[in-house]
């Protein structure tokens, strides 16, 4: 069981273009999973401190799971520059491959925004990552992101099997949800998507229901359940 507070670890992944920052919130000794969980756009204010990557992660940590957050290259104290989502891509591979080397047990994926469209491209190929979360998938980018438009094309999913799930805010003006859904009835199954009603991109005031879509597929796709301490 994970008693009430969990444990944050503090510390630094070596990745492609020098440190990352990064904080681990501990798990059980006996965790089936671990989990990644990327973060929004590093230009526009997107961290390892963003909320919804905050309740992403209690979400995820809930099942005992170990869980990492980590800065992308340029971002608060991880070096290097942004890279217009090409090296972020080996970003997160540098997280995938810390945690098979910690823990070696089944990875989850999980990402925000820009987050889960970098992520998605290194875990969707990698044997050890299971499953993944998306969350507020942009799949319609505006203006300020003309200098990496590839990033918002996910071609690359549509015959992938693994588990997936797509949690998006009914209002959310970076993946309207027409787009959203023909998005998701392009791929391959398993796939679920979740919209979520009166939310934003940022789910303000929806939160708690963003932490439940995923709880409730993590018990159906994974088969875990939730500790009966929840991390605090």
């Amino acid at each position: 069981m994970i008693s009430s507070g969990s444990t944050i670890r503090s510390l630094f992944l070596n990745g492609p273009s020098g440190r990352l920052e990064a904080l681990l919130n501990a798990g059980t000794d006996n965790a089936t999973h671990a989990a990644v969980v990327c973060h929004p756009h590093p230009l526009f204010g997107g961290t390892l401190h963003n909320k919804v990557v905050f309740h992403t992660m209690k979400a995820l940590n809930s099942f005992g799971y170990p869980v990492l957050r980590f800065n992308f290259r340029g971002t608060g104290l991880s070096e290097g520059e942004h890279d217009y989502g090409n090296g972020e891509v080996d970003d997160v591979r540098a997280a995938l491959d810390w945690m098979d080397a910690e823990f070696q047990v089944p990875l989850i994926f999980s990402g925000f925004s820009f987050g889960a469209a970098i992520g998605l491209r290194a875990a969707y190929s990698d044997d050890r990552v299971r499953a993944l979360i998306a969350v507020g998938t942009p799949v319609a980018p505006g203006d300020a992101d003309a200098e990496e438009p590839r990033v918002y094309r996910f071609d690359f999913l549509r015959e992938c099997r693994k588990p997936k799930l797509f949690i998006s805010g009914a209002r959310d003006q970076f993946g309207p949800r027409e787009k959203l859904e023909a998005l998701v009835a392009s791929l391959a199954d398993p796939k679920k998507l979740v919209v979520i009603e009166g939310a934003d991109h940022f789910f303000e005031g929806r939160l708690r229901e963003l932490r439940e879509a995923v709880e409730l597929w993590v018990k159906e796709a994974v088969g875990s359940q939730p500790s009966a301490e929840p991390a605090g």
